[in-house]
């Protein structure tokens, strides 16, 4: 392996004769860029997560675990970087994937959620056929930063009847505080910075 790999698999154990890569190797793999998209912001890169085999199964794999052994009923995803490991932990779940949308995105009747922004206002949309009541979600994102987005999701969810097993992130922001405006107990991430 080459020293400009090997620092992505310095972490990892051997069980049962696989190595599994931990979660400070992604850590490790993600890119700080300072000032992007505006100044003061450091934007954690998940790139070099996404361009490596093993690094992005071990994500997937790692946020598969956050639903615990339940019988998962659908993946909701949360746009667009949720699109990335939501589809494929929905597969690895055997679960339908649904898509939380921006306004304005989604082609079928909606329900919509609007939250705040640092200087306005967004708004995120859901099918309102996507979830049966009582059908188990396993909300995911890439970034829980300061919880906006995704509990205008966890609202569309309620309002579906879901029963929302976890709220799972890859990547956690805890300075931000996000998590307490998430009105849901089970809240995971995967990394935290």
């Amino acid at each position: 392996m080459t020293d400009e790999k090997s620092h992505f698999f310095r972490a990892f154990l051997i069980d049962k004769g696989c190595i599994l890569i931990m979660p400070t190797a992604l850590a490790d793999a993600i890119r700080d860029v300072p000032d992007f998209p505006k100044p003061g912001i450091i934007f954690k890169d998940i790139t070099p997560i996404l361009a490596n085999p093993a690094l992005l199964q071990r994500s997937i794999d790692l946020l598969v675990e956050t639903a615990k052994d339940q019988k998962i009923d659908k993946v909701v995803g949360i746009d667009a970087r949720g699109f990335i490991f939501a589809s494929p932990i929905a597969l690895a779940l055997g679960a339908g994937f649904v898509p939380v949308r921006k306004a304005g995105k989604l082609p079928w009747k909606t329900h919509s959620a609007s939250y705040t922004l640092e200087y306005g206002e967004n708004i995120v949309e859901i099918h309102q056929d996507a979830i049966q009541p009582g059908e188990k979600v396993l909300l995911v994102d890439d970034l829980l930063a300061t919880g906006g987005t995704a509990a205008a999701a966890v609202s569309l969810l309620e309002k579906l009847g879901a029963d929302i097993v976890s709220v799972s992130f890859l990547i956690e922001l805890s300075f931000l505080d996000g998590r307490n405006k998430i009105n849901h107990s089970n809240i995971n991430s995967i990394i935290t910075y």
